[in-house]
């Protein structure tokens, strides 16, 4: 009998759920699915573009009713309403549509009931998508973005929708699991909170550069921003002095945004100062997205190069081992952002000039010296070595100009002592350089593409030891002069990646749009800003 009553109590609470239509055979329903997926009606875009997986899910895999149970409808609308959080736009699902759909099929019509089944399904689906391979192609905003095209498998998501009892956990999984992505995603929610806070967000004003021990009466007002952005933390005193806690406090700031950390109120500190959080929201929603097109597995050791804050870091198990400074492609010259695999190393390597390099740089050089070049350089005509002083170069130019030119292994090489090799389309990679001067910058946007390494010898000696090589054989390789390959052992994932905010142990970083390509992506997830 104790059992019959808990039974009858169950059937009780479980009719005081569910609307109407709910309460009506879920088999009927079922069948009512099936109906409006064979009948051929036209029905919404976001159905229409999914109606094969729809029809393979519930017809020929006899999929059950999922969203007439417990709430689930009002649970997702709530998730698109929170879409922000997630660093989408809230108005691209049609929560409005959504509701208006379930309260029809509270009638009790078994198409109507049909009809939302189907249209909420669709939904879940498109917001699936967007978490887990982005909301835009990358190539289309960018031809620099060179990301392998990322797909999702909608007839798998409604199979396995059936086995989730909470849609908003299940859509969890969509998401990036790398902490890149999980760290913005935390940043986001910081800066989605103090805009929907209100907080009266200093603006500094224009004026004199100051430094540490001296005063102005702009001061407050600084101290009152880097309060809210964590980098000031202690008591403000109201000064107008440019005391020694508000000078640590701004250079944290300064280090976050890649600038010159000494301290100097200046103008590039002050138009980062100025920079207002919803900018800076939107400034991450931008960077989640990019995570979006990566690959779900960066590898359990691998390397990231992030364009934009030129720094290459070497990770293992989720561990950051090694980070130097790079210098990026200028702009003129953008580094790609690909994914490869690095190969091999090359020690004292050949450099062969790019082509537009050699027309624009090279060939008026030699047109007034036939010869300039001679010492350091080789040049091929036709895959063949050719003789300097036979070719008369003021008969070549843009439009017909056979010549290869590679400059020998030595001191003088654009190369420096060592390339690591990661064969790819864009003839990009990693390398030594000659031109140390140009780490001093903090903006080191200055090469014709390829990354140049800031310590490459310590890198070739980490990576060299995995083949058998010592430091006292890789410097006998170099002492020699002779160009040497060495394969690694294994492949080694390589990411170039153009990552404007990103969190590290500074805590938010941001960093200059170099490329434009922040307000590209801007134009395609949000339209043309205003101003």
């Amino acid at each position: 009998m104790h059992f019959v009553k808990r039974l009858s109590l169950i059937l009780v609470m479980w009719f005081c759920v569910l609307s109407p239509v709910q309460a009506q055979d879920l088999a009927s329903l079922q069948a009512a699915v099936k109906q409006l997926l064979s009948s051929g009606q036209r029905m919404e875009l976001p159905i229409e573009r999914i109606r094969p997986a729809l029809t393979a899910h519930y017809i020929a895999g006899n999929g059950p009713i999922y969203w007439f149970n417990a709430g689930r409808m009002d649970q997702f609308v709530s998730r698109i309403r929170m879409a922000p959080y997630d660093g989408l736009n809230s108005q691209d699902y049609p929560a409005d549509t959504l509701l208006q759909l379930r309260d029809a099929a509270k009638t009790g019509d078994l198409t109507q009931a049909a009809h939302a089944e189907l249209y909420f399904s669709a939904i879940l689906v498109s917001y699936a998508a967007d978490l887990k391979i982005g909301r835009v192609v990358p190539q289309k905003v960018d031809p620099n973005l060179f990301r392998n095209p990322k797909t999702i498998d909608v007839q798998r998501v409604l199979a396995d929708l059936k086995k989730a009892p909470d849609a908003n956990k299940f859509l969890n999984g969509f998401e990036p699991k790398n902490s890149h992505y999980q760290a913005l995603k935390k940043m986001l929610k910081v800066y989605t909170d103090v805009i929907a806070g209100g907080i009266n967000w200093p603006s500094i004003g224009p004026g004199p550069n100051v430094m540490p021990g001296g005063s102005d009466a702009r001061i407050p007002a600084v101290r009152r921003l880097l309060s809210l952005t964590g980098d000031f933390e202690w008591a403000d005193n109201g000064s107008t002095a440019y005391d020694q806690n508000l000078a640590i406090a701004v250079r944290r700031f300064q280090v976050r945004h890649g600038l010159e950390a000494k301290g100097q109120l200046g103008k590039q500190t002050l138009v980062a100062m100025n920079i207002r959080p919803d900018e800076r929201q939107k400034q991450i929603i931008l960077n989640m997205e990019r995570w979006r097109w990566m690959p779900d597995n960066l590898g359990d050791e691998h390397f990231l190069v992030n364009i934009a804050a030129f720094e290459l870091q070497h990770v293992m198990s989720n561990t950051i081992v090694d980070r130097m400074n790079v210098v990026a492609g200028a702009v003129a010259t953008q580094t790609p952002e690909f994914s490869g695999s690095m190969e091999y190393i090359e020690l004292n390597p050949y450099w062969t000039v790019p082509y537009d390099l050699a027309i624009k740089e090279m060939l008026p050089k030699l047109k007034a010296n036939p010869l300039a070049y001679a010492d350091d350089f080789e040049v091929y005509a036709g895959g063949k070595l050719a003789n300097w002083g036979a070719i008369n170069w003021a008969q070549y130019g843009a439009g017909s100009f056979p010549f290869t030119f590679r400059q020998m292994p030595g001191p003088k090489n654009a190369l420096g002592k060592v390339k690591f090799m990661l064969p790819n389309r864009f003839n990009i990679y990693l390398h030594d350089t000659p031109a140390k001067e140009k780490f001093a910058s903090t903006t080191r946007a200055f090469s014709h593409g390829c990354i140049r390494l800031s310590r490459p010898a310590d890198l070739a000696y980490s990576m060299l030891e995995r083949t058998g090589m010592d430091h006292a054989a890789v410097d006998a390789v170099w002492a020699s002069g002779q160009n040497t390959r060495v394969n690694l052992p294994q492949r080694i994932p390589v990411h170039l990646i153009y990552a404007t905010a990103f969190s590290s142990e500074n805590g938010i970083e941001f960093r200059t749009d170099i490329y434009g390509r922040d307000r590209k992506l801007f134009e395609a997830l949000f339209g043309r800003p205003a101003s």
